[in-house]
């Protein structure tokens, strides 16, 4: 009995396949293939979907027709690309092809038939379909990350844009982007809301695609869209674009502020506000530690404890100024007061100084060496000329001078890098520690809790009493107040102590010039141990 067929012909909407032939180039390809191999036709399934992921319509249709037909049917194709792209689809034809259902499998670019050698090669054929497929959304996106790198758009333009093909990237529209400038300045000056910028911008002819102004959730997103101050936002990560910016950072940020106060909060369900759950856990058990209302001493009062989830747990609850007490004596701990704040940023200064001296003349040496080089490569080249040296000779130099010079670049480019590094860091460390000052007096429990979770780490509560330790390099400020007391309990200059509560010197060590210790510190400004005739914190 002669095979009938069915004939299916795809062609995907996405971009990525441009090149194939269109449904009626494969349809007529395949009539003519069919007339000449003397195929019968018995019905024709077309769709134009991308075959990289299952869940094609009319492909799962012609599947269960095939399953349903008493008799063996064929397939005639353009290639097997246009039955499969990915393992799912593929192993479905490959399975009918096993248990009879399909006969045979035409394709006028492609051979097969139904024998062990015909379905390995049939599977060769899907599994470079779908490499294909899969190696050319791995371009894409390499693609797009490079052209991230360079700063350049990777889609269509954004409205008030225009993509330059040229350029390969975008420039501000000559019309639009005066539009776009116009609506946000007006906006960051109050003007409108959202609804009286969508009327104005109708007015300047900038409406939704049905004619009508546009909305606001649409307005949100041009009014909160990055690339309007040259920057694109990829994924959830910013980059900074190199092409030119509509509307200034200042304008923008206006924008933002306006759109801030005018937002309106959502109703949602009131909630307790319990500010050190989620910073402690229990030191007995190991389970979070929570909190709740209770009543008492003629008073209603928030109280932690552990929530024992985690077995039998014999802790106590703690009231919540009793654990803040304990919080704020711990802050006090790395606390640096006013006047050690000072001296320790002068100290700084001058380190700075001194580094940018040190960086300077490093500079102007390097300079000096690749001037040295350079004047060495124009008279091995004059040399050359001049056929006082050979080839060979010339060749192997210039190459050697060469990869000096280069070295010399380097090292003068990685210097400029990392040459300051560590300064901002020092400067914030102390700045963040004489904070920490203020917040012990504070009574703002969720920057308290924020600082505590800067500070210290393996937070516990055991018995009533909070623990933590402290991470580098605040732990070295306890550690050497550790030190001063000790020294103050032998006596030593025990009459030039100050205490920290009147706000005078604290704990700050001069380091006097005679002491010789290097420029820059190995881990923080605190040296190790005081030194005599220094003064202590206490």
């Amino acid at each position: 009995m002669k095979t009938k067929y069915f004939l299916y012909a795809r062609k995907s909407t996405e971009d990525e396949e441009r090149q194939v032939m269109s449904i009626e180039a494969q349809l007529a390809e395949l009539a003519e293939f069919a007339k000449r191999e003397n195929i019968e036709v018995v019905e024709k399934f077309i769709e134009s979907k991308s075959a990289k992921k299952p869940g094609r319509e009319i492909f799962n249709e012609m599947i269960q027709k095939i399953y349903a037909s008493k008799e063996a049917v064929g397939i005639l194709a353009w290639h097997p690309d246009r039955l499969a792209r990915n393992s799912v689809d593929g192993g479905q034809i490959i399975y009918l092809i096993d248990i009879g259902k399909i006969a045979s499998l035409r394709f006028p670019t492609f051979w097969f038939e139904p024998t062990p050698q015909g379905l390995f090669m049939l599977q060769v054929a899907f599994g470079q379909s779908k490499y294909y497929s899969d190696n050319l959304s791995e371009n894409v996106k390499r693609g797009i990350r490079q052209k991230l790198r360079r700063g350049e758009w990777p889609g269509l333009a954004p409205f008030g844009y225009i993509n330059n093909p040229r350029t390969r990237n975008i420039e501000p529209d000559t019309i639009k982007a005066k539009i776009i400038k116009k609506a946000f300045e007006e906006y960051s000056q109050g003007r409108h809301t959202l609804k009286s910028l969508a009327k104005r911008l109708s007015f300047w002819g900038v409406v939704s695609k049905t004619g009508k102004p546009l909305c606001k959730a649409s307005l949100q997103r041009m009014l909160t869209n990055k690339v309007y101050i040259g920057l694109i936002v990829h994924n959830g990560e910013t980059y900074e674009g190199n092409f030119e910016p509509i509307v200034s950072r200042a304008t923008f940020e206006k924008v933002q502020e306006v759109l801030k106060n005018r937002a309106k909060p959502r109703h949602s369900k009131k909630r307790h506000y319990f500010p050190f759950t989620g910073l402690l856990k229990c030191g007995e058990c190991g389970a979070a530690i929570t909190a709740q209302w209770a009543h008492g001493n003629g008073g209603t009062y928030r109280y932690y404890r552990c929530t024992k989830r985690l077995g039998p747990c014999s802790q106590r609850y703690l009231r919540e100024d009793l654990l803040v007490e304990q919080i704020k004596d711990k802050i006090s701990k790395v606390a640096l007061c006013e006047d050690w704040k000072e001296k320790m940023l002068a100290k700084v200064e001058i380190w700075e100084k001194e580094n940018i001296q040190s960086s300077q003349s490093f500079a102007q040496n390097v300079e000096v060496q690749i001037k040295e080089v350079e004047q060495k490569l124009e008279r091995l080249v004059n040399a050359f000329l001049d056929g006082s040296i050979e080839k060979e000779i010339y060749l192997a130099k210039k190459d050697e001078l060469i990869k000096i010079k280069t070295e010399l670049n380097k090292r003068k480019s990685d210097f400029g890098r990392k040459g300051n590094n560590w300064i901002e860091p020092l400067k914030n460390w102390i700045l963040t520690a004489h904070h920490a000052e203020k917040l012990a007096s504070s009574n703002d429990f969720d920057e308290i809790k924020s600082f505590a979770e800067k500070i210290g780490t393996n937070r516990r509560l055991l018995n009533r009493i909070v623990i933590f330790d402290f991470v580098r390099p605040f732990d070295l400020i306890p550690k050497y107040k550790e030190i001063c007391e000790a020294s103050r309990a032998e006596g030593e200059a025990s009459e030039q102590l100050n205490s920290p509560r009147n706000g005078k010197s604290c704990i700050w060590s001069g380091w006097p010039d005679s002491n010789r210790r290097p420029l820059r510190p190995e881990r923080s400004a605190l040296p190790t141990e005081p030194h005599p005739g220094e003064q202590c914190p206490y």
